[in-house]
């Protein structure tokens, strides 16, 4: 490529329009990244907190056992997050209202309530920022086409104060907007690939939280009705 034409300079020579589409262009860029990296994390492990806190729940371990385990974590300041959260809330509604010696429907239907406003926090948890990273996906590349249209327009304008055109007047507005397409492209893919991405894990994870609610309502429902 021609020295003359290198992307910076093109983008430090484009008409304030464009540029301020390549500043726009360039945020949404970083923050898409900050968000699949941030999102990358926590989904990862919500996804591994699935798979160890089933490891120990089916391991035949006592319910009140498992419970007090968590009860250390918290105390050690060890997050407890996800699908022990959501076994944290039913367990200890179910208990509380055992105690009391309240009707056996009620202290199931109180557990279940409860497991259901813990699957909520947790799913709100996994599911944030998610449709910030879905709308860069789906604006970036009508941010990079206004400044397309733009170039275009400057690159015609610049024919027209010309009384001969050659391609030294309509290379730069050419690739002034080219470039423009190229960056919102560049901002948007990433963007729509992790979305698709992270919302099937997201699916996937609640899906595994909503099906081990129902197998330990089951569970509760099976220890009330054999006292």
């Amino acid at each position: 490529m021609n020295e003359g034409f290198n992307p910076i300079e093109l983008m430090l020579n484009a008409s304030p329009v464009v540029q301020l589409v390549f500043l726009i262009l360039l945020i949404t860029s970083v923050l898409s990244w900050v968000i699949i990296v941030q999102r990358w994390l926590v989904l990862s492990a919500a996804r591994k907190g699935v798979f160890s806190f089933e490891q120990r729940f089916w391991s035949g371990i006592d319910l009140g056992q498992l419970y007090k385990q968590g009860n250390q974590m918290l105390e050690e300041e060890v997050p407890v997050v996800g699908m022990e959260n959501i076994f944290r809330a039913g367990f200890k509604e179910f208990m509380r209202l055992r105690k009391q010696a309240v009707d056996k429907e009620a202290v199931m239907e109180g557990a279940q309530r409860a497991m259901r406003v813990a699957y909520s926090r947790e799913e709100e948890k996994l599911e944030k920022h998610l449709p910030i990273l879905a709308t860069i996906g789906s604006v970036s590349v009508y941010i990079g086409l206004f400044g397309t249209v733009i170039g275009i327009m400057n690159t015609f304008l610049a024919i027209a104060s010309q009384a001969q055109a050659s391609i030294l007047v309509l290379a730069p507005g050419i690739a002034e907007a080219l470039l423009a397409t190229a960056i919102g492209l560049f901002a948007a893919i990433p963007a729509v690939v992790a979305y698709n991405r992270y919302s099937a894990t997201l699916d996937h994870v609640t899906s595994s939280y909503i099906t081990f609610s129902d197998e330990f309502s089951s569970i509760l429902h099976r220890q009330i009705h054999s006292t």
